[in-house]
């Protein structure tokens, strides 16, 4: 048996894309981590599953490199759209996509669909919503101890959980230090993904991610979300601005009415077939 594959990345977050429509591969947990596998699968952040045709419209299911599925990727959602133009599966530049984490609305900007906008819907504080164990509160500059040091964090979730960090200066050592130990923290039942942030000024702030279930990564779009949206609860931010990550950068619009729009681009990598050697081994 020989299974498409398509393979795109937003910033150099790399996402295998499988299309149940033209192909019948079981996804259990043992075959998504040998395909994600840089080593001795395909290689990346993980898989995009669909597109799922139902009456409300087009479904996609988010497989994290570690088996368990994700709830919503803002860079994962622009690489599906993206394959759902290339693929001759869209009849307008604008349209609803339906993930775990909510509808989101997507409009393809430019002829090639390198640039998508995506409206990721709102961001909740509440720690009910993300959930954040302990009584009901919004979870802002909230202390927490870790590693022998105390930071001031603010969750959120963006239609999956987010843990951000404002620090003076940030590193990708530092999150590959705190991210397995606040991702796995009790204080977060569901897990929970990191962004340790920086501002550079009122329009401009920086950060570097550890996501939930994939480690640490180049970019991340509903880290971006997550992290400009706390930064302008703390009222470091305006409503507008550029997110700087080691992979690229984004924009991210922070509206009156509460909705979060991401403007950003996404490249094509290659396309497919998996051998029946490789498949005999999952």
């Amino acid at each position: 048996m020989t299974v498409d594959f398509y393979k795109y990345h937003a910033l150099g977050n790399d996402y295998i894309i499988l299309d149940p429509n033209k192909t019948a591969l079981p996804l259990t947990a043992e075959t998504i981590r040998l395909l994600c596998h840089r080593h001795f699968g395909i290689g990346s952040d993980g898989i995009l599953y669909g597109p799922f045709f139902q009456e409300d419209g087009i479904h996609l299911r988010i497989l994290n490199p570690d088996g368990s599925e994700a709830e919503k990727s803002g860079n994962g959602i622009r690489m599906f759209a993206r394959y759902l133009f290339d693929a001759g599966y869209l009849k307008d530049s604008s349209f609803d996509l339906f993930t775990p984490g909510g509808k989101v609305g997507v409009e393809i900007l430019d002829a090639r669909a390198s640039l998508i906008k995506v409206n990721m819907g709102t961001a909740t504080f509440s720690s009910t919503a993300i959930p954040v164990a302990g009584p009901d509160r919004e979870v802002v500059a909230e202390p927490l101890s870790v590693l022998g040091c105390s930071y001031a964090i603010t969750c959120l979730s963006v239609g999956n959980p987010h843990c951000v960090i404002p620090l003076p200066d940030i590193s990708r050592e530092l999150a590959e230090q705190l991210g397995p130990v606040i991702e796995n923290h009790p204080l977060f039942p569901h897990r929970i993904n990191l962004q340790l942030l920086k501002v550079l000024d009122r329009s401009t702030i920086q950060i570097e991610i550890w996501e939930r279930g994939a480690g640490y990564t180049l970019a991340s779009g509903s880290s971006s979300c997550a992290a400009a949206s706390a930064a302008y609860r703390l009222g470091l931010i305006d409503r507008n601005v550029t997110v700087i990550m080691p992979g690229g950068t984004l924009r991210i619009a922070l509206t009156i009415t509460g909705d979060i729009y991401m403007t950003g681009p996404v490249t094509a990598v290659y396309q497919g077939t998996l051998s029946e050697t490789l498949l005999s081994r999952s």
